[in-house]
């Protein structure tokens, strides 16, 4: 089998898996890297957005052949500001706001949002209205207003 080498939260992993398989299963059931969820399996529901690059994506529609040795791959797991601690700004604003009912699209939404807040930043703006409404991960429960809350309130505290 081919081995696949990429960044995953910020260490180097190598598997042997072939080319076709998506990167979701890998991370899931070859690494136990369980936070990005499967939903649609279509890059529709994105309840496994995760960061390629510092770039919201989605692993459940990318062959883990895609992914480069020098790609770096970020999942919920290792969300900058939470390795070693307690948690990241916006994980913050989730609790604060209350957002999370089932729970099972949240990991996406917070991977979203602060790719998000990113993008407004490097743009050298906050995040606005137009920004939120970009947003299309799906959430069952039907949180969106708590999530745009929380959005908004996280972006500010980092």
């Amino acid at each position: 089998m081919p081995e696949q080498t990429f960044i995953l939260n910020g260490k180097r992993v190598t598997v042997d898996i072939e080319d076709d398989v998506r990167l979701l299963w890998v991370l899931r059931d070859v690494l136990g890297v369980t936070g990005p969820k499967y939903g649609c399996g279509l890059g529709v529901c994105k309840a496994c957005t995760s960061h390629i690059n510092g770039k919201a994506f989605n692993p459940c529609s990318v062959p883990v052949g895609a992914v480069g040795p020098d790609d770096a791959i970020t999942t919920i797991e290792g969300l900058p500001a939470t390795v070693g601690k307690d948690l990241h700004p916006m994980q913050e604003a989730w609790l604060e706001h209350d957002v999370a009912q089932c729970g099972y699209c949240q990991p996406g939404q917070i991977m979203t949002a602060v790719a998000k807040v990113r993008q407004a930043r490097e743009e050298g703006r906050e995040i606005t209205e137009a920004d939120l409404d970009e947003i299309r991960n799906v959430c069952r429960c039907g949180t969106y207003h708590r999530i745009r809350e929380a959005i908004v309130a996280g972006a500010k505290k980092y």
